[in-house]
């Protein structure tokens, strides 16, 4: 009899963050959580193999990537902005940043 292991399926948003905890087979992968997950079809416009991305703990992984248990499988929405551009723009408009990203003075 093969062992379960437990995971949990997340995909933020810009207003919330969805997660999703299962149950799976022991050899289960990050895509078949994914698929598990239903998130899928929650959110049609998730690709795992178009411009969605997958981390587990915030480290980018495959997505034929064995889980272990208590894995915590992320799905990554596209970035909207390059974020070096964003700050050579700040910087050519002559504004500078604190740490964390707020504008200096707020």
């Amino acid at each position: 009899m093969a062992g379960h292991i437990r995971v949990e399926v997340v995909y933020a948003l810009p207003q919330r963050q969805e997660l999703v905890q299962l149950q799976l087979e022991e050899g289960a992968t990050a895509r078949e959580a994914v698929e598990a997950s239903g998130l899928l079809q929650k959110y049609p416009d998730i690709e795992l193999d178009g411009h969605n991305k997958l981390g587990i703990f915030a480290r980018l992984t495959r997505p034929d990537t064995v889980l272990r248990d208590r894995d915590r499988v992320e799905i990554y929405r596209p970035l909207i902005a390059d974020p070096k551009a964003v700050r050579r723009k700040r910087a050519d408009e002559g504004k500078t940043t604190k740490k964390g990203g707020g504008l200096a003075g707020e």
